[in-house]
């Protein structure tokens, strides 16, 4: 509770005087006014957790500040305090979202009970708001995965520095699963009951990156309706994954590097300092000290972020983690996608172990995804897979190692890709299907195909696989 800001609203001395001294000894920032336009003042330039009002002041009274508090920041708590008690007035003031209606005179501890249950629920909120974010993007990735030499390095540093507050800085290619590696930080170290709050950088406008992290005021900038509170706020005893740190503009590095040395900011027009205590996790892919020379990343904040460091290792260093994560997505799709596909076959886990997967992780996520979609037996065989991986087991000994060379050179102005596939796919049919006299399953098995995946191409392609001269295989 110590640390949050409370504003009393009172036209009696006497109770300004009592309420301030009270919440002051508990440890809250107090601000008092003795009429309601004071506070309409103040709501527009402060934000404040907790609102305590009188209801009946001369020209502004309690539920007019009640209203103004819910316009400009809707989280706020509003305790409304009154001498003569009104039914009619309890009632619309919990209409208008009122935590509590008491009269006067009560008990010291009948206000603190209500503050702490307000604040408990509106940090329950918070929170509740986090883990149902935070469920959704569980379903990219269940885990970490990988048993290689490289992950078990990883596994053993998350383990040491989990419980330790110190900033941490992870690296690697995109699609290498540095989230991942963000998010087993913080559900491994004693913050992980609470939020874990991922900030994509990138993905944010520039004019709106400072707001987002910090929150701002209303009326701050055209659009700002109501007072917000910024994502490092709302995650406060959790942790921060800021995503792609290196598209961070320079005028927000400074903010953010005083944020980083002692964990206080501003909001967006605001003019108090707020306080949290979050741990920072930041990833990038690209190299900060480059960036650092080319004058687009403040030094001083890189060598802030960088106290420690963890470079997650692209898939084409980590090969012996391919069939554990080719499993992984093949059971998670089959079973989202309501396919009866549960396993890989050794022919295709050897073309993709012969792949050097640029993308990383979510490459392999997807052709495995695609795979399962396409495949039509139980297990995902190499017809499932994209053409440019079949051509990856070339001369490494795999078992669509071609029998036959193409000299494809690419023509000055280039050349419609898939059309030109799908041609050569086409003369590759007919030529199995006038050697095998137009029998299907043979041709099929010269293609090294399914029957059912050759009976889609002919179909795709508008070829009637001479079936006016051969005989139709029987069973199919």
């Amino acid at each position: 509770m110590a640390g949050c800001r409370i504003l009393v609203v009172d036209d009696e001395k006497g109770m300004r005087d009592f309420l301030e001294i009270m919440l002051k000894g508990d440890g809250f920032d107090v601000d008092v006014v003795e009429d309601g336009r004071d506070a309409l003042d103040l709501l527009e330039k402060q934000f404040y957790d907790v609102v305590i009002t009188d209801v009946k002041m001369p020209d502004v009274g309690g539920l007019e500040v009640l209203r103004k508090a819910k316009e400009v920041s809707p989280e706020t708590a509003v305790l409304m305090i009154t001498a003569f008690a009104s039914t009619e007035t309890a009632v619309e003031a919990m209409k208008q979202g009122a935590i509590d209606y008491i009269t006067k005179p009560f008990k010291v501890e009948e206000i603190r009970v209500i503050l702490k249950k307000a604040l408990e629920r509106r940090n329950l909120e918070r929170e509740n708001a986090f883990l149902k974010k935070e469920l959704g993007r569980h379903s990219s990735f269940s885990e970490m995965i990988g048993e290689s030499p490289a992950m078990q390095r990883i596994y053993e540093l998350i383990r040491r520095i989990a419980d330790i507050p110190t900033n941490v800085l992870v690296t690697g290619e995109s699609g290498t699963g540095k989230e991942l590696v963000a998010k087993a930080i913080h559900f491994t170290s004693s913050r992980g009951n609470a939020p874990f709050v991922t900030i994509h950088c990138g993905a944010i406008p520039e004019n709106l990156i400072e707001s987002e992290l910090f929150g701002h005021m209303k009326g701050s900038f055209t659009g700002a309706i109501t007072t917000k509170a910024g994502l490092f706020e709302m995650a406060n005893g959790g942790t921060v994954f800021l995503d792609e740190i290196g598209e961070v503009p320079l005028c927000v590095q400074v903010k953010l590097l005083r944020f980083l040395q002692d964990r206080t900011f501003r909001r967006v027009g605001g003019t108090e300092d707020l306080c949290v205590n979050v741990r920072v996790i930041c990833a990038t892919n690209r190299d900060l000290e480059e960036e650092v020379a080319e004058g687009r990343f403040r030094e001083d904040l890189y060598y802030r972020l960088n106290v420690i460091r963890i470079r997650v290792p692209p898939l084409r260093e980590r090969k012996e983690d391919i069939p554990l994560l080719a499993d992984h997505f093949v059971k998670k799709y089959g079973k989202e996608l309501h396919r009866a596909v549960h396993k890989i076959s050794k022919e295709a886990l050897r073309i993709l172990e012969a792949y050097d997967f640029p993308g990383n992780i979510r490459e392999l996520e997807n052709i495995i995804e695609r795979a399962v979609v396409l495949e039509s037996s139980p297990v995902v065989t190499p017809e499932s897979l994209p053409a440019e991986l079949l051509g990856s087991s070339v001369g490494r000994g795999g078992p669509h190692k071609s029998a036959f060379s193409v000299d494809v050179r690419l023509p000055q102005e280039g050349i419609a890709l898939e059309r030109f596939v799908e041609d050569v796919e086409k003369q590759l049919i007919c030529q199995a299907l006038e050697r095998t006299s137009g029998m299907k399953k043979k041709a099929a098995r010269l293609l090294n195909v399914s029957f059912r995946s050759l009976r889609y191409r002919l179909e795709k392609y508008g070829i009637d696989g001479f079936s006016r001269h051969a005989e139709e295989p029987q069973g199919h």
